[in-house]
């Protein structure tokens, strides 16, 4: 059976961010990609210049419209990432809620992307949006620390398991917490990742795995990687639909190839002393191919917490 997603996100002429990101490890992974692209920029805004143009929500309802009338919008998946503004994430969760009514085992991928360390970088009036109307139709939920959307703060890895109970309440399955600054129990070198998933076994009983991993981090800023951690997350969990642990561990440890395989050849280019510029740092996504097929695993994840009832 094939398995196609549906994947509304940011597009780079030059690059790898958002669908630039998640369309061809999802497609060496087996999935068809639609993809509707939010934003056409000739590169990230992370470089001293960038052009573009920005898709509206009623160009977004037009394309939907077209692909509608031909009768081919049945989706196995959809993904989501960057939104800049409120008419437009309407818009989606409008198109959504319709694919969930054409298809009712849609899975639903929300990378819900608001802020990083303490600051925000979206409009204030998404937040209301997101909390109230997107995450009760996500399945699968992949905030940061900063963008869980619950307003409790999260200093202890207690704090991050309640919070990640609380998103469940508000509809999603499956909630990662891409990277937190917990201590890790590896030293400051790592960062700390964090997964619960809640599953109906076949038999009707509640099954909850929790999970914890630490990641070693990288001293470099890259763009592009959280559009890579959903669709890698979408695509293990497909393959691995019950065990978080198993997704996870083959998400982390893609990135960690595609990462490692990215600063060695900034660095390299570069030259010796020398940072990189945000064009050497783009991701090395054609080059990790065989990695992202087939990622030999490099973080454990550890199991917190695993029921069933």
């Amino acid at each position: 059976m094939e398995c196609r997603v549906l994947s509304i996100q940011s597009h780079v002429v030059r690059g790898y961010v958002g669908n630039k990101s998640a369309t061809f490890p999802l497609q060496v992974l087996g999935f068809e990609v639609d993809s509707i692209n939010s934003v056409q920029f000739s590169n990230h805004t992370g470089y001293a210049h960038w052009k573009g143009q920005v898709l509206t929500a009623e160009e977004l309802n037009v394309l939907y419209e077209g692909i509608k009338l031909n009768k081919v919008n049945h989706y196995d998946y959809i993904l989501t990432g960057y939104s800049r503004d409120t008419s437009f994430l309407e818009m989606v969760v409008d198109i959504i809620q319709e694919l969930k009514k054409a298809n009712p085992s849609l899975v639903y991928v929300c990378d819900p992307v608001m802020g990083d360390h303490g600051a925000m970088y979206v409009p204030e009036d998404l937040l209301p949006v997101y909390r109230d109307r997107v995450v009760p139709l996500a399945d699968i939920l992949t905030p940061n620390q900063f963008e869980t959307l619950t307003g409790r703060k999260i200093t202890t890895e207690e704090d991050a398991v309640e919070v990640m109970d609380l998103l469940h309440q508000m509809g999603p399955e499956t909630v990662v917490l891409t990277s937190t600054d917990l201590p890790s129990k590896h030293g400051d070198q790592f960062l700390v990742a964090l997964g619960s998933q809640k599953t109906v076994k076949p038999d009707g009983t509640n099954a909850t795995q929790k999970i914890c991993m630490d990641i070693p981090k990288v001293d470099a800023v890259f763009v592009g990687t959280g559009d890579l951690f959903a669709a890698m997350l979408l695509a293990w969990t497909h393959h691995h639909p019950r065990d978080l642990k198993a997704a996870c561990e083959r998400t982390v440890s893609v990135m960690h190839h595609v990462i490692k395989r990215t600063i060695n050849y900034a660095n390299e280019m570069a030259g010796p002393g020398k940072r990189p510029s945000p064009a050497q740092l783009e991701l090395r996504m054609v080059q990790s191919k065989a990695d992202i097929e087939n990622p030999a695993i490099v973080v454990e994840a550890r199991v917190l917490h695993q029921s069933s009832h």
